[in-house]
């Protein structure tokens, strides 16, 4: 790439950065927390934890009450996925508006994405009945780096968790590798 177009990439870069990855960057959780959910949770991840699904244990917890699994906090999020046309959108599950940050990698080549971390920050645990929305925004994207898949960007997005009172239940920061195949 020119020093020029170069330049030029990385100020439409960094124009993304605090601004959502893509559409609104707002979700309401579909579906309250609710039983059955975090049943199939507990059920799948074979986590025998009586605290979320004993009635009677989690009285007697703590807690006083049936609570979520922590890593379940995007699960409440999560639209469901349309999936009509689901390859015409690059395999994203929902449709969006508008450029999206990976709309702007991809005009450029960078046409391979690479989920690499996810790390998350609970705040508290969630209760039957609670409504968790979710903001979504670029929180950075490094210089090019060399990558035996291609030279690439690491995009770091920073999702915040409210419950309806809008208090903060958690954070997660999920961080993909977007790169040009087939160029290292």
């Amino acid at each position: 790439m020119e020093s020029a177009d170069a330049d030029a990439f990385r100020a439409e870069l960094d124009a993304l950065i605090g601004r959502p990855p893509g559409g609104s960057g707002f979700s309401e959780g579909p579906d309250p927390v609710n039983q059955p959910m975090i049943r199939h949770w507990a059920a799948a991840f074979e986590d025998a934890n009586p605290v979320y699904t004993d009635p009677e244990a989690a009285a007697r917890s703590r807690f006083g009450a049936i609570v979520a699994p922590p890593m379940m906090l995007q699960t409440w999020t999560m639209p469901s996925p349309v999936i009509t046309g689901i390859a015409e959108r690059g395999g994203a599950p929902t449709e969006s508006e508008g450029d999206s940050i990976m709309t702007v990698f991809e005009r450029r080549g960078f046409t391979g994405t690479l989920a690499v971390g996810s790390e998350f920050e609970i705040e508290r645990h969630l209760r039957l009945g609670e409504r968790i929305s979710a903001t979504n925004i670029v929180e950075s994207i490094s210089e090019e780096k060399a990558t035996r898949l291609g030279p690439g960007h690491f995009c770091t997005w920073l999702t915040t968790y409210t419950d309806e009172a809008g208090e903060v239940v958690g954070r997660q920061r999920f961080r993909i590798l977007k790169f040009a195949p087939g160029s290292a």
